[in-house]
């Protein structure tokens, strides 16, 4: 289904690849989630807490499509604070693993100054391939 791209002489990356060959017959693509339910309440302003709620609303969106994780080709990440990014991987890892799985898409992260909505402190595009 999709193959991870690591050219020769390159160090593995840990927790996303550099690229991925997708082969399939329909393309999905998730616009941003953010860490709210699905009556767009906060739980929580935990950043971790946003984390896995942006992801599960994700699978979310793939479900509908028939697909799951595994199908991702690409995820960007929008993030409001690096330093909560950065000093919490040990804690994002899990919760990635948890609802993502052991696949690793081509991922960008990109911290920017703010949100649509004020109290999201994460918002994550996917693309996917099925």
């Amino acid at each position: 289904m999709n193959t991870t791209l690591l050219p020769e002489g390159w160090p593995r990356p840990r927790g996303y690849a550099n690229g991925i060959l997708a082969k399939g017959t329909e393309t999905i693509y998730v616009g941003g989630q953010i860490g709210w339910n699905a009556q767009c309440v906060f739980e929580t302003h935990d950043f971790i807490g946003q984390v896995k709620q942006t992801l599960l609303n994700i699978c979310a969106v793939l479900e509908s499509a028939g697909a799951g994780p595994e199908h991702i080709t690409r995820m960007t990440w929008f993030i409001t604070d690096k330093q909560a990014y950065v000093s919490r991987l040990a804690e994002l890892g899990p919760v990635y693993r948890e609802v993502i799985g052991k696949h690793f898409p081509a991922m960008s992260v990109v911290e920017v100054s703010a949100l649509i909505e004020d109290e999201a402190m994460v918002e994550i595009e996917v693309t996917a391939v099925k």
